[in-house]
């Protein structure tokens, strides 16, 4: 009588027996959380943004603080998150022209609130804008303000790069010290690739100067229109599979936040599938580079 084939395989993947059978390996999980924008619902409000976070599955939320009132009130927030079983992972500071005055009038106050809001909320990153040029007091302080609000926190504030305003042929230095963050030093960087179209600057040498100070990306695609477009990634130029690959290669341990512009959705079930979609595409990213670094260790093992 002939003896049966071992069973079953051995833990490297070749049977005890004669009949090898290839065992997959498994794949590490970046270690990256994956956060949808709150501004990434609007014309729908704050609240909904946690149901559809919670919904598909997104690890937290970037709240966007803006004229919505939910998204000003720390209380109202943390309910929401508790309710929803979704964390609150940053708070983007009310930098746009439409919040010159929620919070306040005074730029510093904001930033303080958001700080405090964010100690509060267990969120670990505060976003902020470079200053507009009009605000020059607050501009020519911004650097070395920026650096003594960081020493006072374990909050990052991450500045985010920005943009020219382009009219027609013309263009305006909307941001000052400059739009390009990484001409000034800063302890923590956001980059934000739909603001990379805009500038028409290349991305991939804006993270490289960028380097170990990158704490924050707002994943976005964009074509290099006047525009700042906040396409869902790839539908653009932007290379948002190239950065995400890179972030899982090199072990990033801040967050990726979709924030995209679904205003044109023609429902909410439209801007859903969106949403649905940016997290898919970001998620395969970050694994395809996890698993292409497994199989390239696995090929090196086996050389001879």
């Amino acid at each position: 009588m002939t003896a049966s084939p071992a069973w079953p395989p051995s833990r490297s993947g070749a049977a005890v027996g004669p009949y090898p059978v290839p065992v997959a390996e498994p794949v590490r999980v970046p270690t990256a959380k994956v956060a949808l924008s709150t501004a990434s619902v609007y014309p729908e409000s704050t609240a909904t943004a946690f149901e559809i976070a919670a919904r598909l599955g997104y690890d937290g939320v970037e709240v966007m603080v803006w004229t919505d009132p939910v998204s000003q009130d720390v209380d109202a927030l943390r309910r929401l998150s508790d309710h929803h079983g979704v964390p609150i992972l940053a708070v983007h500071a009310p930098c746009l022209l439409i919040t010159q005055r929620v919070w306040s009038t005074d730029p510093w106050i904001k930033l303080q609130r958001a700080r405090a809001a964010a100690e509060r909320l267990g969120a670990s990153t505060v976003v902020v804008h470079p200053p507009f040029r009009w605000q020059r007091q607050y501009a020519r302080d911004f650097v070395t303000g920026i650096w003594r609000m960081a020493d006072e926190t374990d909050v990052r504030f991450a500045v985010e790069n920005m943009y020219p305003w382009r009219y027609r042929d013309r263009e305006m230095l909307a941001y000052a010290p400059e739009w390009d963050v990484t001409k000034d030093d800063y302890r923590h960087f956001t980059v934000d690739l739909s603001h990379t179209a805009t500038a028409r600057t290349d991305a991939t040498a804006m993270i490289d100067r960028m380097g170990d100070r990158l704490a924050h990306v707002h994943l976005a695609d964009g074509n290099g229109s006047a525009k700042d477009e906040h396409l869902v990634p790839g539908r653009g130029t932007q290379p948002c599979a190239e950065l995400l690959e890179r972030l899982a290669r090199t072990s990033f341990d801040g967050h990726v936040v979709i924030e995209v512009n679904t205003r044109r959705a023609m429902s909410s079930a439209e801007r859903e599938a969106d949403l649905a979609e940016a997290l898919a595409f970001t998620r395969l990213h970050l694994a395809t580079a996890t698993a292409t670094a497994i199989e390239s260790e696995r090929d090196g093992a086996h050389r001879p």
